[in-house]
Formats: structure tokens, sequence, C-alpha cells
């Protein structure tokens, strides 16, 4: 594949270096729309949410045909003004948000590049989309979009993750999301002692919520991961706030979570202490089976690179498509680490191996 990896890793630094915050990936969605419309794409366009569109047309002028949708992200979870400095070290780049999703974004034009070089056409229209909304409170606001506008009349979505290379999602996870307040009169530390302040309520809760008996399998999980309220040392704190992140493999138990969480919520309600809860996010669940000819062309693709693909579920844009009963499926680019967090790296050699599963998906797919 000529030196397309290195140019990919090259372009994913470039897009890396915009900052993308979910609700804020203006530009970095523009510069995407110029690299399209440089490359000579059809239909290059934005939507109203952010979502970047362009299409790999066919070599047949029939329309009917159902289209492949590739789908990367371009959000990140780091706020505008974060360090987007990277610093190569042996055969790693660190910088955050560079393998999520900055190699995903570019491994888009990797695959024109990778269709092109080698004379390929496609059977069917591709379409390319970079999308917002995927990380923390996005809630997948921007796959939502996606699939309001194709609908189940593709081929099927692939969804690129820039650090998944080596699993095959197809599975997603059901999330449900919570701003939970507590709110009191508050007072004086000394001379209303004895009064209920909002965050001691709030810790109480929390500490009740993360109490809670989950099953390892089907794997479950609880995390609260914001907690903020008062306005001083010496104060009894009138309102506190947390955010309560709760997902599983399975609906079921999901559900089961949801109702024990919202009874807590409820009960610690009392005269002087008002609990409210807001659903702040909706992940819905959902799956391919494992002999689903995307599934299988995903593995055996994996497997010509050499790699041991494990299947596997996570909570990603394919879930919107999954759980609506549309083919989809998550692969990746690269290896590394430190995903969401300023340690973040991706190893450089397997790019190519990542790059070279997807042209091989889309040619397999697409014909």
């Amino acid at each position: 594949m000529s030196d397309i990896p290195s140019t990919v890793i090259d372009l994913a630094v470039r897009i890396q270096q915009i900052p993308a915050p979910t609700f804020s990936e203006g530009q970095r969605a523009e510069f995407v729309r110029g690299l399209f419309q440089e490359e000579g794409l059809k239909d290059v366009s934005m939507d109203s949410l952010g979502n970047v569109f362009a299409c790999l047309p066919s070599i047949t002028a029939n329309k009917t045909k159902k289209p492949l949708v590739v789908v990367a992200h371009m959000d990140t979870v780091f706020p505008a003004k974060i360090n987007l400095q990277v610093r190569k070290e042996g055969g790693k780049i660190f910088g955050p948000g560079l393998g999520d999703n900055s190699l995903g974004v570019a491994a888009l034009f990797g695959l024109v590049w990778s269709l092109r070089e080698r004379k390929i056409e496609l059977k069917n229209d591709m379409w390319l989309v970079a999308d917002v909304g995927e990380e923390g409170l996005g809630d997948l606001r921007g796959m939502r979009g996606v699939v309001e506008r194709f609908d189940s009349n593709v081929i099927g979505y692939l969804i690129i993750e820039g650090l998944a290379l080596g699993h095959v999602y197809h599975r997603a996870i059901g999330v449900r999301r919570y701003r939970i307040t507590a709110r009191t009169a508050g007072g004086h530390s000394w001379s209303d002692y004895g009064q209920p302040s909002a965050v001691h309520e709030l810790a109480a809760l929390v500490t009740q919520l993360t109490a809670m008996t989950l099953p390892r399998e089907p794997r479950t999980t609880l995390n609260v991961g914001t907690i903020s309220g008062g306005t001083g040392i010496n104060v009894l704190a009138s309102e506190a706030t947390c955010e309560l992140d709760l997902r599983s493999e399975d609906p079921s138990i999901l559900a089961k979570i949801i109702s024990q969480a919202e009874y807590l919520i409820h009960t610690a309600n009392r005269p002087d202490v008002k609990v409210t809860a807001e659903i702040i996010g909706q992940r819905p669940a959902g799956e391919i089976l494992v002999d689903h000819p995307l599934v299988k062309t995903a593995l055996d693709c994996s497997r010509e690179q050499g790699l041991d693909p494990i299947l596997t579920a996570g909570s990603t844009d394919a879930n919107i498509p999954l759980n609506k009963g549309i083919p989809a499926v998550v692969m990746g680019v690269t290896t590394g680490g430190g995903a969401h967090s300023t340690r973040e790296f991706i190893d450089i050699e397997p790019v190519r191996k990542g790059l070279e599963g997807l042209v091989r998906f889309v040619c397999a797919v697409n014909s």
C-alpha cells in the first residue's frame, strides 16, 4: 500500500491539532469538508448537525443499488484548550485524541487513496461520513442523523475507530445517563449545623448507588463521573450535582439497575431535601449475529492481516443502526493505549494492517 499508511498518520496529526470537543466540532468539520472537496468526491455536504458527507460513486449509474456507509466520529473528550502537542517515541506517537478518533477520520481518506491507487472501482456507492456527537453527552446525535438520512437502505454501516484494531464490534451496549441534583435550604456550617447539606445528601446517595450489586456476566457497570456543588468550606451546600452512567450488555439487566437506581434516588427525598434526576443520555442496545455476512467478512479481513480478531461489544456509533436491526460493525486502524487521557498514543506499525483490512472489507462487501 505504498506510503499511504504514513500519509494517513500525518493527516491524523493534522486533524488532531484542530480542537473538536463534543458540541464544538465545527472547525474540524470544515477542515474535513475541504479535504473531501479537494479529493474530488461527489455530493460533499454538511447537515444541520455538523456531520460531513461525501460519496465515492460506483462504476454503475444504477442508483437503486444500496450503498455502503463508512463513518468515523470527529469529536473528542477533551476541552478546546487542552495541550494537543504530539510526540514520537520509538514506534508510538502520543497525542490526546490522536487514536480516538483523528486516526479513524484520516482512515476515510486512506480508503479513497488505496482504492484509487489500485484502480479498484466499486459496484455500489460508498458514502464517507465524519460525524459529530459520539463522545460523552453527545448521545450519538450525529449518528442518529446519519441513520435518519440513509435508514436501512444500505448494505450496512462500517464504523471506524482508530484504536480498535484486532476487535470486531457486532453488539451494542445499552447506556442510560442521569444528572442527579440534590437541593436543600443550605446555611452556615456552625450556626445551622444539623440541617441538611446538599453535598452530604448527594454523597450519601452516591455511596448507596455504588454499593449496588452488579453482575459480572453479562458485563454491567456503574460510574459516577462528575460531582460538584457548594459555595464555601464553611457553608452548608444548598445544591450539589453528579452525573451517573449505567451500562450493560443485557438490556434486561440494564432495565433492572435503572429501576434500582431510580428507587434510591426517589427515596433520598425528604421534606427538607429535594433530589431530582434528569436523563441526559440514552444509548440503545442491539446486535447482529456472529454468522451475519458483515461480521464474517470483518473477521476474515482481519485474519488475512495475521490478526486473531476478538468479537466484542461496545458503546459506539454502531449502537444506532444495530438497535434498528440494520447491519453494522466496528473495525479499527491500529493498536495503542491511554484513550480519553492525555497519555493517549497510537502504534505506528499496525496502521498498515488496519488500513489493508478496511480496504479488503470495503471491496468484499461492495462487490
